[in-house]
């Protein structure tokens, strides 16, 4: 895609600068690690068994470790690259929790970590059709970024997304162990999965509101969670979970900010709760759904 700037009705392309280093893109993604994916950094060049992974991120909304990868060669097989770490990590989980420890300050045990949660991100300037369609699984813990930076000092962030019609990648790994192992203790969780434990009338419920919230602005990303599905726009704006009997939903603001006049979110900021956000909306049927739209919109930046 061609990247022009208007300068009084005039377009002026902007040239795509390339980086000369991994390091100048690994530099970029770790100065930005949350902003641009939702990430604590752990680590940069974090080494384990002798082998050096680029950045040791955290999700704190998954509980999960990620690694980090960044590529200007195209000749990588991102598959085998991306197993290899995961297995590193699932085999040696307790060196990850002393690492975050130690970096971090914090006192984290082991249940805490969703480890089947666990993946691997490569990031690279652009990723063969190969590479491309060796990641198109629907449960493969790996994913790809492309990043891109123009002469302007414009940097382009793309995560390539899986095809709606991704397959599983299981039966392709039953013959190898190590391959074995990974598959059965990683999990990808799909918006199917949630839909399949609530009930035909929370599945259509649940399309509606989707429908809705997509319609709030350009660019909103679904993010199937353990717990909930995520709806983001750089951060989460709203969370849904879907019940047999009705929908939770969640908004990502805090408590005192919200503008409600029905009243209907409920302030959840001192009790528990699974998605982000201090408001919680119980929904069963969709007669609030354009006022509920209203407030979900206050949580777009």
């Amino acid at each position: 895609m061609a990247l022009y700037i208007n300068q009084t009705g005039k377009l002026k392309e902007v040239k795509e600068k390339p980086f000369k280093l991994e390091k100048d893109i690994q530099k970029v993604f770790e100065a930005n690690l949350y902003s641009v994916m939702g990430l604590d950094l752990v680590k940069s060049e974090f080494t384990i068994k002798n082998k050096r992974i680029d950045t040791l991120a955290y999700d704190p909304q998954a509980c999960a470790f990620i690694i980090i990868e960044y590529k200007r060669d195209k000749n990588i097989s991102v598959v085998d690259q991306g197993f290899t770490y995961l297995s590193l990590m699932l085999e040696n989980k307790a060196d990850f929790i002393v690492e975050y420890n130690e970096s971090l300050q914090q006192n984290m045990k082991r249940e805490d970590v969703d480890w089947s949660q666990t993946r691997v991100a490569f990031v690279s300037p652009s990723f063969t059709e190969n590479q491309i369609q060796a990641t198109n699984f629907k449960d493969i813990g790996i994913e790809l970024w492309e990043v891109k930076q123009f002469e302007n000092d414009t940097i382009a962030i793309n995560p390539i997304k899986k095809s709606v019609a991704a397959e599983s990648i299981k039966p392709l790994t039953q013959q190898t162990q190590s391959l074995k192992n990974v598959t059965a203790e990683i999990k990808v969780y799909t918006e199917k999965d949630h839909i399949e434990k609530g009930s035909d009338l929370t599945a259509e419920l649940y399309e509606k509101f989707k429908t809705a919230i997509l319609y709030l602005t350009d660019g909103i990303e679904i993010k199937p969670q353990k717990f909930y599905i995520a709806f983001k726009k750089g951060k989460n704006i709203t969370d849904i979970a879907i019940l047999k009997k009705s929908l939770k939903l969640f908004i990502n603001i805090k408590a005192g900010q919200l503008d409600d006049p029905k009243k209907l979110a409920q302030d959840v900021s001192i009790i528990g709760h699974w998605g982000n956000g201090d408001y919680q909306i119980q929904v069963e049927d969709d007669k609030d759904l354009e006022y509920i739209m209203s407030l979900v919109k206050q949580a777009i930046k």
